[in-house]
């Protein structure tokens, strides 16, 4: 079974035994061992991710690593966070995932509101199984709970992914504060209810939400 370590917070160790994994386009930095790399179509879904892919509007190059041996993962210096899952689905931007566990399987799915918000677009990818996966986030993440009683609002600029059985809609930031030059800037917010998990980055990327 692979094995997922971090070396440090920006660099992940691979270890495998001849089974194959799932790792952004050209984010091998370093293996040892005999390691074949073959660049895979749909974001390793094959044809039908391909189409569906093209059809939303949601990229993600993805290549397949086999071998045995150790290799080493690593995206523009940027931090890498290991998530575990155990059946639950996590949802992440495509540019955010890194690596996966042969195990698990990715697929889209429609945000709407939320993805537009964050100029992603209206579909995000999932990650379903049970393994780990290996998400970006520049700086370091924190993960936030949310539960009934405590909901949860993030600026869509700092989000990065989300486990859990989360209902999430668009709120206006608006407000006499804003308008009269006082309030957070911050134009438009997340807001998530029910129960899971939210990923979030200390630092934003330019959303159109951010700008209006």
């Amino acid at each position: 079974m692979a094995t997922f370590r971090l070396q440090g917070t920006r660099v992940l160790a691979v270890d495998l035994a001849g089974e194959a994994v799932k790792a952004k386009n050209g984010a091998m930095v370093a293996y040892d061992g005999e390691m074949t790399f073959k660049k895979m179509t749909g974001g390793g879904e094959g044809l039908r991710g391909l189409v569906t892919r093209r059809i939303t509007g949601e990229h993600m190059a993805v290549m397949e690593v086999r071998g045995t041996g150790t290799c080493w993962f690593a995206d523009r210096a940027t931090e890498i966070n290991l998530v575990r899952l155990t059946g639950e689905t996590l949802h992440v931007e495509a540019s955010n995932l890194l690596a996966t566990e042969p195990a698990l399987r990715t697929g889209t799915t429609f945000t709407g509101l939320r993805g537009a918000s964050q100029g992603n677009g209206l579909f995000t990818t999932t990650v379903e199984g049970s393994g780990q996966a290996a998400i970006l986030s520049d700086g370091p993440a924190i993960v936030l709970r949310v539960t009934k009683q405590t909901p949860l609002t993030v600026d869509p600029g700092a989000y990065v992914a989300h486990t859990g059985n989360l209902r999430q809609h668009l709120q206006s930031a608006l407000g006499w504060r804003t308008l009269v030059g006082e309030g957070s800037g911050e134009s438009f917010q997340i807001r998530f209810e029910g129960e899971g998990l939210v990923y979030v980055q200390p630092s934003e990327r330019t959303t159109i939400g951010g700008q209006l």
